[in-house]
């Protein structure tokens, strides 16, 4: 069964905002304002906050639209592109390095950490569609899921509760419950031990 975009750009964004499907924008003009105030804070508040202050961290992103759960733990140096689109429970991990591209819904359960470098990216283009347009995909990481460091989530994965997701590994497929996957693209290895 194919994926279910969340949002279609194509459906949003007038074919009169330029002529050329390429250099439409993803966005209305409200979203594009609304991800430049967050990027000003981000620049100036969260990223030259201290490595312990993720306390600050999270309250800046639940200004933002964000839902943290208690004692989550984003580094200074981590990216949400768009915390508006960020459900978090408790304890959720994003490193140094770690990003979220996000322009749908994300949820993370319980103790899920993205490790350093990890990136997750929640949207792609339609290339069979000659307007090209962005297509977005809601994503779920289950509860203790884990993305190694530099590994990377395709569009509209998910990963199960348990599940791990290899040192650079690239996730193109949905990822079991309890599982470890590892590979361009990821393969299962072995089971995982459940807590």
């Amino acid at each position: 069964m194919a994926k279910q975009a969340q949002y279609n750009a194509a459906d949003h964004i007038s074919a009169e905002t330029a002529a050329d499907p390429y250099l439409r924008p993803a966005f209305s003009a409200h979203d594009r304002a609304r991800r430049l105030v967050w990027n000003v804070c981000r620049a100036l508040l969260y990223r030259t906050s201290p490595r312990p202050m993720h306390v600050w961290r999270a309250f800046l992103l639940r200004s933002f639209g964000a839902t943290m759960g208690p004692g989550c733990h984003f580094y200074p140096g981590s990216k949400v592109w768009a915390p508006w689109n960020l459900i978090c429970a408790d304890q959720v991990t994003a490193a140094d390095g770690a990003e979220i591209y996000n322009p749908a819904q994300m949820r993370f359960g319980s103790h899920a950490i993205l490790s350093q470098d990890a990136f997750v990216c929640g949207a792609t283009h339609d290339y069979d569609d000659p307007r090209f347009p962005l297509l977005a995909y809601a994503m779920e990481f289950g509860a203790y899921a884990w993305v190694c460091a530099r590994a990377s989530v395709g569009p509209g994965v998910n990963m199960g509760e348990g599940a791990v997701l290899g040192l650079g590994s690239v996730a193109t497929r949905d990822l079991e419950p309890w599982t470890i996957y590892a590979g361009i693209p990821a393969v299962k290895v072995k089971d995982r031990q459940r807590h």
